[in-house]
């Protein structure tokens, strides 16, 4: 269909569309300035006492002030989140301000009308600077921003670190300053804020210069090697007691890296290197002994390892082992000997005798050792032949080092025959010593027998009532208190 010049000049003319030219203003100014004649001219059709008649709707439709609408606002704002409860808290700190309890409507919106009432254009909303925050941020307390500007003096440092609060203390770079800085938390006698600090000159000053300034700071230095040994810094340890020309220390702290390696054969090396070290004379017998002791261990270790797993050998049938013997103390370990190894001859290693002779135990603690260890097995014949010994007429006569008291409960302790017990309390010397223990441990004839060699008649009367009706022990009581052949002191 064809058009006449005419009507295409009319058609562009009257269309919303325009072609381009260069004489045209700048289309967003434009486009600018008709929208504000457009909400300007909106003033002309709506007026203003019809706001009342208008419907406010919420932007889910609703009309508010309806009942749907307070019930869904009712719903919404108690089911609030955690984060929105987080924030009342934080809003609690403001000044609380009253606000107009309202909503913008449509009519409000397209009229231009603000939350105050006034009309205003689009373009004066779009030039409108932000609206003030209802609760502005308290303002902090001047002492507050000394926080956050790093500008506390060296008494001040020490104070805060002394309270616990975090501050830095990367701004003390001279040497002059860190070492004023240690002084004044020594100054301050907290333990924690002198290891606070000393980390801080750790880990910026070099060794060399560290130990020489802390050589003359003797509870500084104190402290530092403290802390080196709960953390474990062994390498630094030994460097700062070499530099202090500490020999024994240096020694010790050495022998104590044997607790970090577990490998028994490992571990024996390291034992053998350490015995040629500066330790004191009583130091050096026990790494001597503890290198020998390890030694010995890990042969017997290896030998009833092979025994148990043969099965060839009747004391691993009947007692299995509950756990290895390496690296035990030697009273553990001469225990054990005289579990599994009591009647081995002496010139093997795993012999009682052997240790006892090797390590010079004391005879106290070698008979009470064996006590536990043959008690607990019941073999009542070696309990006895340990306390028996030969004079030199060949007469024999019990003897207990550790006294025959405390061999009368170890052999309670592990459930020794009254027979057994009452042999062992006669054989104690203080009477009122036998007589408790007699009693406590109901050896009858023990009690008896003491109450008349005491000739003690109200005692034994006394007694008489504690023992069963009818039973051996009461009628032995009746023949002592019939016999004429007694001189009774009461």
């Amino acid at each position: 269909m064809s058009r006449t010049k005419g009507d295409e000049e009319e058609y562009w003319n009257s269309s919303k569309f325009k072609a381009f030219t260069f004489d045209d203003e700048d289309d967003e100014l434009s486009q600018l300035k008709e929208s504000k004649r457009a909400v300007n001219s909106l003033r002309d059709f709506v007026d203003d006492d019809d706001d009342d008649d208008l419907e406010r709707v919420s932007w889910s439709g609703e009309p508010v002030g309806s009942i749907s609408w307070t019930i869904k606002e009712t719903t919404s704002n108690s089911g609030s989140t955690h984060e929105g409860r987080e924030q009342k808290n934080r809003n609690s700190f403001y000044t609380q301000l009253s606000k107009p309890a309202s909503t913008y409507s449509l009519s409000s919106f397209f009229k231009g009308r603000t939350r105050l009432g006034s009309f205003q254009s689009l373009s004066d909303a779009l030039s409108d600077p932000p609206a003030k925050s209802y609760a502005p941020e308290l303002g902090r307390p001047k002492g507050e921003y000394r926080d956050y500007s790093n500008d506390w003096s060296l008494s001040d440092t020490v104070q805060r670190l002394r309270k616990g609060k975090v501050c830095s203390l990367e701004r003390f770079r001279s040497l002059q300053d860190k070492l004023q800085l240690l002084e004044e938390a020594v100054s301050m006698h907290d333990g924690n804020v002198i290891t606070a600090v000393l980390i801080f000159l750790k880990r910026t000053l070099s060794k060399e210069i560290l130990f020489r300034e802390l050589e003359v700071r003797q509870v500084a230095l104190r402290h530092l090697i403290h802390f080196l040994k709960e953390i474990g810094d062994h390498k630094l340890l030994l460097d700062l007691f070499r530099f202090l020309d500490r020999t024994e220390e240096l020694a010790l702290s050495h022998y104590r890296e044997h607790l970090n390696i577990q490998d028994p054969e490992k571990r024996k090396e390291f034992l053998k290197t350490c015995i040629g070290l500066p330790f004191s004379a009583e130091d050096s017998a026990h790494i001597q002994d503890h290198y020998t002791l390890l030694e010995r261990q890990i042969i017997i270790e290896a030998n009833d390892r092979h025994l148990e797993s043969a099965g060839q050998t009747e004391i691993f049938r009947k007692h299995p082992r509950k756990a290895s013997i390496l690296n035990m103390p030697l009273v553990t370990t001469l225990f054990y000997s005289c579990f599994y190894h009591y009647a081995e001859a002496e010139g093997t290693f795993s012999s009682p005798i052997n240790l006892k002779k090797t390590f010079k135990i004391p005879d106290k603690q070698y008979v009470l050792t064996a006590l536990a260890a043959r008690a607990k097995l019941r073999a009542w014949h070696d309990v006895d032949a340990l306390f028996t010994t030969k004079n030199w007429l060949g007469y024999t006569k019990k003897r207990a080092p550790i006294g025959f008291h405390r061999v009368v409960e170890i052999l309670h302790k592990n459930n020794a025959p009254v027979q057994i017990l009452q042999e062992y309390v006669n054989l104690v010397e203080d009477v009122d010593t036998k007589l408790n223990l007699a009693t406590k441990f109901k050896c009858h004839d023990v009690v008896i027998d003491t109450y008349r060699d005491l000739k003690d008649r109200q005692q034994l009367v006394a007694y008489r009532s504690k023992v069963d009706k009818g039973s051996a022990e009461e009628e032995k009581i009746d023949a002592i208190l019939i016999s004429s052949q007694i001189r009774w002191k009461n």
